[in-house]
């Protein structure tokens, strides 16, 4: 297993991470891994200005996850108020998915919810035909709510988002 070290992103850990979220969900590059959208989506999954605006605004972190000094994936977590968190962009270089990193980085998003957003209950959503990374977070905990977004991207054929939610 890698040792990572998970620390909240700066701006000048973009150019380094972007890369890597890029790899991870789309591409040939994706495929290494099992958690891409490669099958379903191509072109940019996201771009720097989005991450920056993420890195701008309150009520989101960025978290990243770190092997020596090189980002290897990331979990944005952002408070929905209420007392709900969501949990979105998580990530892990394709070549080091399988090792337990996803599960760290989704416990330190899910910690950052209660502690910094007071969060008592975190959701997410994944791509309903993804039954295989649906079972993974289910092992984590969440629990399909029975909700159905639409993809936030006009695709075709359309994609659906399951909702998935998890108390804290």
């Amino acid at each position: 297993m890698v040792n990572i070290k998970i620390r909240a992103g700066r701006a000048d850990d973009l150019t380094r991470l972007h890369p890597v979220i890029e790899r991870a969900y789309r591409g040939e590059e994706a495929r290494v891994g099992w958690t891409h959208e490669a099958d379903l989506l191509d072109g940019q999954r996201t771009d720097l200005s989005t991450l920056q605006t993420i890195l701008a605004d309150r009520t989101m972190k960025l978290l990243i996850a770190f092997d020596e000094d090189a980002p290897i994936g990331c979990v944005q977590v952002s408070d929905h108020g209420g007392g709900t968190a969501y949990l979105g962009l998580l990530c892990i270089e394709p070549r080091l998915q399988a090792a337990g990193l996803g599960r760290q980085l989704i416990a330190a998003a899910e910690g950052h919810a209660r502690d910094a957003f007071g969060a008592v209950r975190i959701e997410m959503t994944v791509i309903e035909n993804r039954a295989e990374l649906i079972s993974y977070y289910v092992r984590r905990g969440y629990a399909r709510t029975g909700e159905r977004r639409d993809f936030p991207i006009a695709v075709e054929p359309p994609l659906f988002m399951a909702v998935l939610a998890k108390p804290l």
